[in-house]
Parts: C-alpha cells; sequence; structure tokens
C-alpha cells in the first residue's frame, strides 16, 4: 500500500503562486506515472496535470502555461508549482498514483489540499 500525503495548499491572492507537494511512500513511486486532480466547489473532479515515470507531462487546458508538474523519485515526491493562480483555480487539490502495472496495484490517492485564490 502506497500512502500520499499532499502539503503546501492555502489562501493566495489572484496573481500570486503557491507550490503543491505530495510524497508517497513505499517502492512504487518510481515506476508509477503521478497526476495532480482538483475538485472545484460544486464541480466534478478534472485532472489539472500528470507526469509519467520518465518526465513527460501532458496539463489540462486551463492550467497550461501557468502550472508545472515535476517529481524527485530520489525522494519520492512530485510537485505542483501554480503561478498566476485565479479565483477559479479554487479548488481541494488531490495527488494520484496511477496503477503501475504490477499485480495487485490499483494506485494511490491522497486526502487532498485546499486552495483557495481570493482577494
Amino acid at each position: 500500500q502506497v500512502h500520499l500525503a499532499e502539503s503546501g495548499g492555502g489562501l493566495v491572492e489572484p496573481g500570486g503562486s503557491l507550490r503543491l507537494s505530495c510524497a508517497a511512500s513505499g517502492s512504487l513511486f518510481s515506476i508509477s506515472a503521478m497526476a495532480w486532480y482538483r475538485r472545484p466547489p460544486g464541480k466534478q473532479r478534472e485532472m489539472v496535470a500528470d507526469i509519467s515515470s520518465g518526465g513527460f507531462t501532458n496539463y489540462g487546458d486551463s492550467v497550461k502555461g501557468r502550472f508545472t508538474i515535476s517529481r524527485d523519485n530520489r525522494k519520492n515526491t512530485v510537485y505542483l508549482q501554480m503561478n498566476s493562480l485565479k479565483p477559479e483555480d479554487t479548488a481541494v487539490y488531490y495527488c494520484h498514483r496511477r496503477p503501475s502495472g504490477s499485480a495487485g496495484d490499483f494506485g494511490s490517492w491522497g486526502q487532498g489540499t485546499q486552495v483557495t485564490v481570493s482577494s
């Protein structure tokens, strides 16, 4: 079982920046693709960004050019650098480890961290 722990959320003014971190336990991190999702108030969960085990990245249209996902396999940690934040970025952000393909591995979800963009 891989445990994920997000940190770095909070309240920020429009135009500001935040950096989310997601620390993973266990040995599957380096072979797993990782992703950030978010659930805005009253809306469905959406994918924000993902990164393959080899470092290839993909972004949702609403965050392209503003957010950057990265990973450090030595620290078992994935990051989400969020710049030029907008009120519509307000959401609970979740870290997700995609199934690695290993037998019995169904992936993992973190508990979420609140990001609020408001003046």
